[in-house]
Formats: structure tokens, C-alpha cells, sequence
């Protein structure tokens, strides 16, 4: 499933981080830290691979 927004994409990229022990949990806030505890790393990978061409800031823009 690709982003649905540039700031799902980003969360997803910083949990994906974290997972792959790049970056500490701890550092993790909101959506990131949620995406970080309910998926997988090649979900997350699926979400962050994302092209960000096109997509809104947010998903309501």
C-alpha cells in the first residue's frame, strides 16, 4: 500500500529507521511511533519507498 501524504511517507521512513536499529525509539513520536509498534519493517519499507511527487502534505489537503 503506498503513502496516502508526504507526512505518512516521512512517518513511515523514521519508523522504518528505527526498526533497522539506525535511530532509537525513544526518539519516535506520534504517528511514527504508533507505525513503529502495529507494522512490519517491509510494511513500513512498502510506505517509505513511497514517491512523494504528487502527494499532499496531509492526507486531507
Amino acid at each position: 500500500m503506498p503513502a496516502r501524504s508526504k507526512a505518512q511517507q516521512k512517518a513511515a521512513g523514521a519508523a522504518l529507521s528505527a526498526k533497522r536499529g539506525e535511530t532509537q525509539k525513544s526518539q519516535l513520536k506520534g504517528a511514527s511511533r504508533e507505525m513503529y509498534d502495529s507494522m512490519t519493517e517491509e510494511e513500513l519499507e512498502e510506505l517509505a519507498e513511497t514517491k512523494r511527487k504528487g502527494l499532499p502534505e496531509k492526507k486531507g489537503d
